[in-house]
Order: structure tokens, then sequence, then C-alpha cells
């Protein structure tokens, strides 16, 4: 929202974005979706690694995620392809330098990091507000296989208790 800002904007936007890595190809796969913006959109990227509500330097590509729709006030967004995490062009060159040592590793070690600890935010900026519309930070959310796995251990651990009740 453009509450999220800082400093907050009065704009009646809202989005949501769902940000996938994929540990084994080193990839993102970005989805957003966003409506009611008072500017046209500019740039969408992802900006890392600072607490909320501080501001930091952009992390993803020096513009905007490749194939970003500009010149409108909503609209969808799904990465054309996986973004490449090994590749330095992926990469803003302050963030590639100042947090990844000046290598894509080290870039993609700092980027997820930033996304797991909660330090890292997308921002959709547009011709109103340059400085940024709507953001919203980011943060881990297990897939789902993981959770039906914790799902499965909670029912079993709570199923042994029981037996194991029954028969002291």
């Amino acid at each position: 929202s453009g509450g999220n800002e800082n400093p907050p904007v009065p704009s009646p936007g809202t989005g949501m974005a769902l940000v996938t890595y994929d540990d084994v190809a080193h990839t993102l796969v970005v989805h957003a979706s966003f409506s009611d913006l008072l500017g046209t959109t500019t740039v969408a990227h992802i900006h890392c690694c600072a607490d909320s509500p501080s501001n930091v330097g952009v992390a993803t590509y020096p513009g905007t995620f490749p194939g970003f729709i500009v010149g409108v006030t909503s609209g969808t967004y799904d990465s054309p392809s996986p973004i490449d995490l090994t590749s330095a062009a992926s990469y803003a060159a302050s963030f590639l330098n100042n947090f990844g040592g000046g290598t894509a590793a080290g870039a993609e070690a700092a980027l997820i990091q930033g996304l797991f600890d909660g330090r890292a935010y997308f921002n959709i900026h547009t011709s109103l507000y340059p400085g940024g519309e709507i953001r919203g930070h980011l943060s881990e959310v297990p897939e789902p296989g993981t959770l039906t796995l914790a799902g499965l251990a909670l029912l079993a651990v709570a199923a042994g208790s029981r037996r194991r009740s029954r028969a002291a």
C-alpha cells in the first residue's frame, strides 16, 4: 500500500506480490497484481536489505523486472521466465557491489537472506510517485509441501500422544 512507503503516500493503490525462490535452479519467479494506482506504472523491483520502514536501494535489476507493464494504473505481472540469480545482470550494480561483494553468488545469498528475514520489499513506482507509490515487505512462507508435511507430523504426534495416554 501507499502507507508502507517511507514517507507514506496518500494512494488508494493496493497490490500483492508472490516471489518464489528455487534454491536448486537459483531463480526467482515473480507474480504481482496491483490496482487503483494514482499514477501510471514506471518500474517495479525488489529493494533489499533493510528493516521496515527504512528505505534501501534497489536489489533486482537496475531498472525494472523484465516485461513489467508500464503506463497502467492496474494490472498483473508474471515473470516471462525465471530470473537467473547466477547472472550479475539480474542485480542493480550498487546491490551487487555493496551487498554481494561484487559477485552474483554473494548478491544471491544477500538477497535470499533478506527475503527470508523480511528485510526486502517489493516496490511499484509510478509517474505521480517516482520514489514509489506502493510497497510491501516480503516474508518467507513455506511451500505448500512443507506445510503439508508439518501438518502430517503434528497429526502423527497428536495420534501418538492419544495412544500413550489411553495405555497409561
